[in-house]
Parts: structure tokens; sequence; C-alpha cells
């Protein structure tokens, strides 16, 4: 379904004010008259290149050789690492490996993976069984040896999961 310029503009404002997908599609039904299905709406927000926000930090599993990180452990425990970002080396110089709670769009499972030298990537694995990489810094190639780390961990924990 095809919106007019101010429909767009309508669902961009809804996203930036942080509403949820399910609650765009009432605000369309409600607000504009268009009915859509879920689905319709997640195809409309990829088409219009908007990204919903996440109004709580989305729980990660931590996983490696350390200790597993539960998403029942508060974000608040005074005993949390601080998070990491693309400049700050591994704990203990290993490759360190999140899997979101929810996965991204397209993806069967995702997250993101920090290697030994504290650059770091999202990944994430298509229908078809394909891993995808996205590096923060662009060109931005790991070493041969975190790759190898970063798909032995990955495959840990998605048998973990079941997956």
């Amino acid at each position: 379904m095809n919106l007019d310029e101010g429909q767009r503009r309508k669902v961009a404002e809804w996203i930036e004010q942080g509403l949820k997908l399910s609650e765009i599609q009432d605000k369309l039904a409600a607000d504009l008259g268009v009915r859509m299905t879920y689905m319709e709406v997640r195809f409309l927000i990829d088409d219009l290149k908007l990204r919903p926000k996440d109004i709580l930090p989305v729980a990660t599993l931590a996983i490696g050789p350390e200790k597993h990180a539960t998403p029942a452990k508060s974000a608040a425990s005074s005993s949390a690492p601080p998070p990491l970002t693309g400049t700050q080396p591994a704990p203990n110089g290993k490759v360190s490996v999140t899997v979101d709670q929810i996965a991204r769009a397209g993806a069967l499972v995702s997250g993101k993976v920090t290697f030994t030298d504290g650059q770091s990537a999202e990944w994430y694995l298509d229908q078809t069984g394909r891993l995808g990489l996205a590096p923060m810094a662009q060109g931005y190639r790991p070493p041969q040896a975190d790759i190898a780390e970063f798909q032995r961990q990955l495959q840990e924990e998605l048998a973990r999961m079941g997956l």
C-alpha cells in the first residue's frame, strides 16, 4: 500500500516517538484510516528506511569462555562491566560475542561481536544459513584467528539455544 508524503512523515514521527510496530499499525488504522497487517507495517518501516527505537535496552546473552550472562541479570547491576564500544579492547583480549534477544529484520538470529583489537561488528544468520558480518568501521577486516574464535563461540551459543 502506498502512503502519501504526509502519511509517511506521520509514520516517521511515530517511530521517532518510540512507538512499537503494533502501535503504529493501530495508529495507521485509527488516525489515518489505513489498514495494514503487522508484516505490511514492518515492510513499510523498512521501505521508508526507518529503524524503530528500543525503549528499553535490548537484553543480550554474552557468550564465551567467561561466565555466561543471562537476560534475567539486572542491567543496573554494579558488578556489570561497562558496555563495549568499537574502540575498547575486548575483555581479557578475547573475542566477545552477544546474541540479540530479538533478531534484526530478515535474520533468524543476530548479534554483535567485539574482536581482540577492540573493533566490533554486527553479525546475522539469514534464512538460508548464510552468516553475515557488518563491521562498524568501514573496510575493517578482523584477524583470521578472531574469525575462527567468533565462529566457534557462535556455534556453541546457537547449539545451547537449540538452533
